[in-house]
């Protein structure tokens, strides 16, 4: 007989999306426990440890009682959970409209195809540069978003030649994202209009409307 799927669960929630080109849209977030990185501006890192094992099947009915039809995926880094690729696919099957935020630091070959995948690709100033899995962007599909959060001058001109020298553009949309605190909005949005970047710039929304608060 198999083993129920379990899966470590800090948080589920129902916010406004805040990030990637479904900014705004009311979504259910399902916030995995467990990270293999360490972000220097991560900003859940109560998600590292812990969490509540729960069954698929009550994560589901869970994730359904909220009558969304968006779903996200978050973390942590939810890849990391050898469950988390059934968890994707049960709630595509469920007929949500699934996204994923990842690290870019595991393998996405295994997440189904109907989930939009968001891919980070780390910069210097996040402390893990030497975790990109370059492999992952020979996957990414037009559905899909690449992700950079960037810290300050530096990370934008090291960005911006990843651009340039991997044409991301033509694999799918690129958003660059300061971090807050850290590198002005503003100061983003100049260098991409002077630049003419492709790209689509984007602040945290739900930072915007309630801050840092958990659940948020």
């Amino acid at each position: 007989m198999n083993a129920t799927p379990m899966l470590r669960v800090t948080e589920v929630f129902l916010s406004l999306q805040g990030e990637t080109s479904r900014a705004g849209l009311p979504t259910v977030f399902v916030r995995l426990a467990g990270c293999p990185l360490r972000c220097r501006w991560c900003d859940t890192p109560y998600s590292f440890h812990g969490g509540e094992s729960v069954p698929l099947a009550t994560l589901l009915a869970r994730v359904a009682d909220y009558g969304v039809p968006a779903v996200c995926v978050t973390g942590g880094e939810p890849l990391a959970q050898k469950h988390s690729a059934a968890l994707l696919a049960g709630l595509c099957d469920a007929g949500h409209s699934v996204s994923l935020e990842t690290s870019g630091a595991l393998d996405i070959a295994g997440v189904d195809p109907r989930v939009s995948r968001i891919v980070d690709i780390k910069p210097p100033g996040s402390g893990e540069v030497e975790r990109n899995r370059w492999e992952n962007l020979a996957l990414l599909a037009p559905h899909d978003e690449i992700k950079f959060v960037l810290t300050d001058r530096a990370d934008y001109e090291w960005a911006r030649e990843v651009l340039r020298d991997k044409t991301l553009e033509r694999i799918c949309p690129v958003l660059f994202s300061p971090v807050q605190g850290e590198l002005a909005a503003e100061q983003l949005a100049e260098w991409i209009l002077q630049d003419r970047l492709p790209v689509r710039m984007q602040v945290q929304l739900h930072k915007i409307l309630w801050g840092n608060a958990p659940g948020r």
